[in-house]
């Protein structure tokens, strides 16, 4: 099957992939653009690692088919840091914190996070249990992840 053209903003940038009509999004910034932090876990939508933004929201990208990210704007967890290349504050809080053990939840989270603080600038501790809970790590309890993300919200205020 020939390949089809795939036009969109790819963390700000206007970007072309070629990639299979059959594609899911995860597997066109993967492999066609080459950014990998997004992973593949369950690829049912279930676990969350996938998770990227799809126009501002998150979305499991192994679910949405390539082509219909047509036009819009995706966001993965290499565009959430700013240009001058200093970590978004939920990133900073995760290391802070000591968040990551294996990390392959990680990416995926801290799209989740990072969303939920778009909308809901400081969130209680059961809205950042909600916003986080399409998201699964089978290392922790949640408990670091939740501190770091509490302290993010306040964190963005302080700058």
């Amino acid at each position: 099957m020939p390949k089809m053209l795939l036009s969109l903003t790819l963390n700000g940038e206007e970007t072309e992939l070629l990639v299979q009509p059959y594609h899911t999004l995860l597997e066109a910034v993967r492999e066609s653009a080459g950014l990998t932090g997004a992973k593949e876990g369950c690829g049912t939508g279930d676990c969350g690692a996938c998770t990227v933004h799809l126009d501002g929201q998150p979305v499991a990208s192994c679910l949405v088919l390539a082509m219909q990210a047509r036009g819009r704007n995706v966001r993965t967890v290499e565009g959430l840091a700013s240009q001058d290349g200093s970590l978004h504050p939920v990133q900073e809080m995760f290391v802070k914190h000591g968040v990551p053990q294996c990390g392959f939840c990680i990416p995926g989270m801290i799209m989740s996070a990072s969303a939920l603080l778009e909308t809901t600038p400081v969130p209680s501790e059961e809205e950042i249990r909600l916003g986080i809970a399409g998201n699964l790590c089978r290392c922790t309890g949640y408990t670091k992840m939740v501190a770091a993300i509490s302290e993010a919200a306040t964190a963005g205020k302080e700058g």
